[in-house]
């Protein structure tokens, strides 16, 4: 049995799988269908993606738009990060509002985020390597980005100096974002 955590964002969660350890070490399910259904995560998931940074790096805020956008389930597989997610839907109640959760391969929680809102993360630990599973393609002509550091958002991403990538850098403020998600 996994369980369900829910957020102050209407359908954006956490969840905890059921973990079984003994002496050698411990098992638990990373995703199953059924079990994922069941939860009211009703997407098919065509993508899987797995990044590798080093501490203090900081990626996002992502999202994509139109036909291509995704829902991601995001875990941590080795290290930590804080996980953050932006409700970019226009006429939401959480709109402009972001969530964070810690994600480490200690605590194997996973986090569902659905089209509409934007996706980062900051590494907390030495090293993390962090998988997500997408709800669609990558497609660069339908990706868009909001700058980290937003001071609408005013997030603290929990590093100090982060590691960004020169794309990352030319994200835009929340206020100067199309309206290609709406509630």
């Amino acid at each position: 049995m996994i369980k369900k955590v829910d957020t102050p964002f209407r359908d954006l969660f956490i969840i905890e799988p059921d973990i079984f350890k003994d002496a050698r070490g411990f098992f638990y399910e990373s995703f199953s269908e059924k079990k994922y259904l069941d939860l009211g995560i009703e997407f098919k998931f065509v993508q899987d993606n797995i990044s590798y940074s080093s501490a203090n790096t900081l990626r996002g805020l992502h999202y994509q738009i139109g036909e291509f956008s995704q829902g991601k389930l995001c875990q941590v597989l080795d290290g930590k990060v804080l996980d953050v997610a932006v409700d970019i839907r226009f006429g939401s109640p959480t709109f402009g509002q972001s969530f964070g959760v810690e994600l480490s391969s200690e605590n194997k929680r996973q986090l569902w985020i659905p089209p509409g809102f934007a996706h980062g993360f900051s590494v907390l630990s030495k090293t993390a390597l962090f998988s997500y599973k997408c709800t669609n393609y990558y497609s660069k002509e339908n990706e868009r980005c909001i700058i980290y550091n937003d001071a609408d958002l005013n997030i603290n991403w929990g590093v100090k100096n982060p590691i960004i990538s020169d794309k990352d850098l030319l994200g835009v403020n929340l206020k100067n974002i199309d309206k290609d998600f709406t509630y």
